[in-house]
């Protein structure tokens, strides 16, 4: 397939420059090689490849079969696509043969074309079909999660996923609408939230939380997140940067958590006689936090709730440098 193939909606990349030049490829590190988790439509894996050597190589990873198509259509030598998710990025570089990488990037959530294709079932702007499924080549649609599960487990998807404080009164009213027609269609399930939550938060469609809870978790997005963190710190070589751009605060908090928990090591009581070499030693150093510019929010408003977060792998006491 080639990129024709594909409906090119239009995407802006978040933090494009600011995200690459974290991954600081420069000098020897231009020969290194990189992943990018969250292909999209390859904004950042572009710039990357623009920045590596003859002898860089990047490896990108997608769930998307469209974002995968629209992979296919780099040819570089350096670069390869995974149709799979960033989760499986231990494994996947394993079975390549590469036990270290100099750099990870993530970029999270969902890409404005995933959203503006009404066929995809993320958005309750236009009707289309209830899927939200990022791999739509497998897995279960959001239309059949709600066909078959209960409403106890509903609530507790909307409440935890999507932080909505109506998550009981939604839940029910999935559970009474499904009992007179299947709930097939986005707007169809917009409007059953709509009569359900009474209070309407400024500014924001009342059925917004409950599409990114369901979306959330058919898609296992917070899951994946920890395995994926935990997958990209074991492959990164001393000194190398994981970069990662969150845009809600489920997402941020993982994040933030997995980063801090690297960086700051509890410490013994200072006064025990334990060397300094033998004490325990933080594995990733903390380099920055930081939000779109005005102007970038401006020209793209749905940059306004990133956030991106940047780190390095320590190398280990008495190591070489």
């Amino acid at each position: 397939m080639n990129a024709q193939a594909v409906p090119e909606l239009q995407h802006r990349t978040v933090l494009l420059d600011e995200a690459v030049d974290a991954l600081a490829i420069e000098g020897a590190r231009t020969d290194g090689i990189y992943v990018d988790g969250t292909f999209g439509r390859g904004g950042h894996s572009r710039r990357i490849l623009e920045r590596l050597s003859a002898c860089g190589r990047l490896i990108a990873f997608d769930k998307d079969p469209q974002a995968i198509a629209t992979a296919q259509a780099i040819v570089d030598r350096r670069f390869e696509i995974v149709h799979d998710s960033f989760a499986t990025m231990d494994a996947a570089l394993a079975a390549r043969g590469i036990a270290q990488v100099d750099g990870v990037l993530l970029d999270l959530g969902i890409s404005s074309p995933q959203v503006d294709d009404a066929a995809r079932g993320f958005s309750f702007r236009s009707d289309g079909p209830l899927d939200m499924r990022m791999d739509t080549t497998r897995g279960m649609s959001a239309a059949q999660w709600l066909a078959t599960e209960t409403e106890q487990n509903i609530e507790k998807v909307i409440r935890n996923y999507g932080e909505e404080r109506f998550a009981f009164q939604i839940a029910k009213a999935i559970a009474a609408g499904r009992a007179v027609q299947p709930i097939s269609g986005t707007r169809q399930l917009a409007q059953i939230v709509a009569h359900a939550v009474k209070t309407r938060e400024k500014g924001k469609d009342p059925a917004t939380r409950t599409f990114q809870a369901i979306r959330i978790f058919i898609n296992q997005e917070l899951e994946e997140l920890e395995v994926g963190l935990n997958g990209a710190f074991r492959r990164l070589a001393p000194h190398g940067r994981m970069v990662v751009i969150s845009f809600h605060s489920l997402e941020d908090r993982i994040v933030k958590q997995f980063m801090a928990s690297k960086a700051n090591v509890p410490q013994p009581h200072r006064r025990l006689p334990i060397r300094a070499i033998d004490l325990p030693q933080p594995e990733m150093k903390l380099l920055l936090k930081m939000k779109p510019s005005a102007a970038e929010i401006a020209a793209n408003p749905r940059a306004r709730s990133a956030v991106m977060r940047v780190a390095e792998r320590l190398a280990p006491i008495g190591a070489a440098q």
